[in-house]
């Protein structure tokens, strides 16, 4: 199995860190991680950086949030293989997210334990 490129979309610069310190435990399974503080600086990020194979995306961020996000990134089709999990302290969001696109949840606080079980399942099922 090739090394996961992630995007981290999340307006919140802990949150991102937080993350992005939790994935670098895992050199093996890890590869770029990529960072965005809401939703249009991460469709630039997809568009620069062909190599993202997986995103974590928070819901509610201002200029483009999670649902605009989804609704743009899963438009294009060269996107629908991209799993994306979406990081929330709202639990009632779940359903909402699912309908607009992303491929699981994760609620806030996120545990590494937990985020590493979600990855790994969803690049198994590529």
């Amino acid at each position: 199995m090739s090394k996961l490129n992630i995007l981290i979309v999340d307006d919140d610069t802990i949150n991102r860190k937080l993350i992005k310190a939790l994935l670098s435990h895992h050199k093996n399974l890890i590869g770029s991680i990529y960072e965005a503080d809401n939703g249009a600086d991460a469709l630039e990020a997809i568009n620069k950086h062909t190599d993202i194979n997986m995103v974590l995306l928070d819901i509610i961020m201002p200029i483009l949030d999670g649902k605009g996000f989804l609704k743009a990134f899963r438009s294009q089709k060269k996107n629908s293989s991209i799993p994306v999990i979406v990081l929330t302290t709202d639990d009632s969001q779940k359903n909402k997210a699912i309908n607009y696109g992303a491929d699981d949840i994760l609620i806030k606080p996120i545990k590494e334990e937990e985020l590493l079980k979600r990855i790994k399942y969803w690049v198994q099922e590529e």
